[in-house]
């Protein structure tokens, strides 16, 4: 085995600073630490592994190598421990506050600001903190125990988690104000193979439940797409013309309510689905991270937007 007892914290919080920052000035900036100081960390811990952690050949430099991504990987996991660990001992050593750390699948950054600026009202001893991500980062981060609640669609098979239903998660289908078939009643489901869909981008839950409904639809004929990376860049695509898209009725409440987006009247519309408040099973909650869960499940009329 290699030289485990030779790795440091600071060495692995180096390497991965060199990596977001692309190159070892700027890393330096951002630790604090000179230029050669940094690179003393990188030569040792590559020394202590015995691999090469970073490529710094050719125009691609200072990019990470597959052993290098192992290790931050790992790093990940361990800081994810820590954080937990300190949260833990804060909630021992100051009684019921403490930090909590909620993960929110991207589709609901619409009302999650709103739930940790209520929860900073009602429980100012807990710093509720925000993660936002798309539905498989969001998974990977409750495989790494990054959270300790999480908030999103339909639970994952894998990790294991507890679930309690928060409440009905509506997807519609929308269109411009100025789109044809906005003024003509109830669309026919047929029409919709003949437009083109605005997507959201691999690994979205809203992408899957999209995909599903055209199938249906189409009976084997594909409609014409166009991908996007978030939700509010759908939303001015569709604004501008470009198409249809299926999404959450919570994420474009206000367009509807200023009439600037139109919800088509469609069969089979809206597609009920469920917003779940998800912890790992295999980490009891902390005392802090209790309160904020109770809250969330008794109040959430309160955070939810009306559509």
């Amino acid at each position: 085995m290699k030289r485990l007892d030779y790795i440091t914290l600071k060495q692995l919080k180096t390497l991965q600073t060199v990596v977001q920052a692309g190159n070892i000035s700027a890393a330096a900036e951002l630790l604090g630490l000179t230029g050669p100081a940094v690179h003393s960390q990188l030569k040792s811990l590559e020394e202590t592994i015995g691999s090469t952690l970073l490529d710094r050949h050719g125009r691609a430099r200072n990019v990470v190598t597959p052993q290098g991504q192992i290790l931050l990987d790992a790093w990940v996991e361990m800081r994810a421990t820590l954080e937990r660990a300190i949260t833990n001992i804060n909630a021992i050593d100051q009684g019921k506050s403490g930090s909590v750390v909620l993960g929110v699948v991207s589709t609901g950054k619409y009302f999650a600001p709103r739930i940790v600026a209520l929860c900073r009202k009602v429980f100012p001893d807990i710093d509720v903190s925000l993660r936002i991500a798309n539905r498989r980062d969001t998974i990977i981060g409750l495989e790494k125990g990054a959270f300790d609640l999480c908030i999103m669609g339909r639970p994952p098979r894998a990790p294991l988690t507890d679930e309690v239903i928060l409440g009905p998660h509506p997807h519609i289908v929308i269109a411009s104000a100025d789109h044809e078939l906005a003024h003509g009643g109830k669309v026919p489901r047929e029409a919709l193979m003949s437009e083109t869909f605005v997507m959201r981008e691999q690994g979205s839950g809203t992408r899957i439940l999209a995909a599903r409904f055209l199938d249906e639809i189409g009976h084997g004929h594909q409609a014409a797409t166009v991908e996007m990376d978030s939700n509010e860049t759908i939303k001015q695509a569709v604004l501008n013309g470009l198409g249809l898209a299926m999404i959450s009725a919570h994420t474009v409440a206000e367009e509807l309510a200023s009439g600037r987006l139109v919800a088509l009247d469609i069969d089979g519309l809206p597609i009920d689905r469920t917003w779940y408040l998800l912890s790992p099973k295999d980490h009891p909650l902390t005392p802090a991270s209790e309160r904020i869960r109770d809250w969330l499940v008794t109040h959430r009329e309160d955070y939810f937007p009306k559509v």
